[in-house]
């Protein structure tokens, strides 16, 4: 099989009209069902496999995404690498802003975070200190350049549980530990990840500045209005990928 690479899309990115859709398939894995079937097909011709983490009505939210079915189905068809794209808030950028994080703090609860179980298999400890593949950021970093699109290199994802919004109280504490980015679905993909050894990079769009950032309030009107008008820039930047 030739490369493939997976994209998983969040919020605004449920679909991906460039993509020409071969086929789809309902994957089976020991941790229960997919988000939704996966789509096999072609995007400027090369073969790729999508996957909308929130189903393909938008209808699962953050904290009951089947994180460890989705990143094991992935892996079962041999995808080697994920891009995973994702709407975010800034804390320390604007909206509109385009972003390849290098760090992440979880802040999450509750979630399956590990594909480790007792007596199951040898417990397993990745190497997570650098929680993103290197050289998959790097490819989209160099993308976003050969289509002249800015993009912000480096900065730290605050994954928090969802699906409400953040308190003001909550993000200058976010900001006080170092978090650049605010989202809902950081981990425990990236986690799993790493333990499935894929080669796993975030893409993300700010569609909003934080709670107690911004001067006007958040709206999911404004978030929509900032997601159609960047969306364009997201999908160029993976055709150049």
């Amino acid at each position: 099989m030739k490369e493939r690479i997976a994209l998983i899309g969040g919020t605004g990115l449920s679909r991906l009209d460039a993509m020409e859709v071969e086929r789809r398939q309902v994957v089976v894995t020991p941790y229960g069902e997919p988000s939704a079937p996966l789509a096999f097909g072609r995007f400027d011709g090369l073969p790729i496999v999508f996957l909308p983490r929130h189903g393909e009505a938008h209808t699962i939210p953050p904290h009951k995404v089947n994180y460890r079915a989705n990143l094991w189905a992935l892996h079962s068809v041999g995808v080697q690498q994920v891009v995973s794209i994702a709407s975010v808030g800034g804390i320390t950028q604007p909206p509109e802003t385009l972003c390849v994080p290098d760090q992440i703090i979880d802040y999450t609860w509750g979630r399956e975070q590990t594909y480790v179980e007792c007596g199951q298999r040898p417990i397993k400890h990745v190497e997570f200190t650098h929680p993103y593949c290197q050289a998959l950021r790097r490819r989209l970093l160099d993308a976003a350049e050969q289509a002249g699109i800015p993009v912000v290199d480096g900065g730290t994802y605050g994954a928090t549980q969802g699906p409400r919004l953040e308190t003001a109280a909550e993000i200058q504490r976010l900001e006080r530990d170092g978090c650049d980015l605010v989202g809902m679905t950081g981990m425990p993909e990236a986690a799993l990840a790493r333990e499935l050894d894929l080669c796993f990079a975030h893409l993300n769009l700010v569609v909003n500045w934080a709670a107690g950032k911004g001067d006007e309030p958040i709206t999911l009107e404004a978030m929509a209005e900032v997601l159609s008008r960047s969306i364009d820039s997201v999908r160029n930047i993976l055709s150049h990928l």
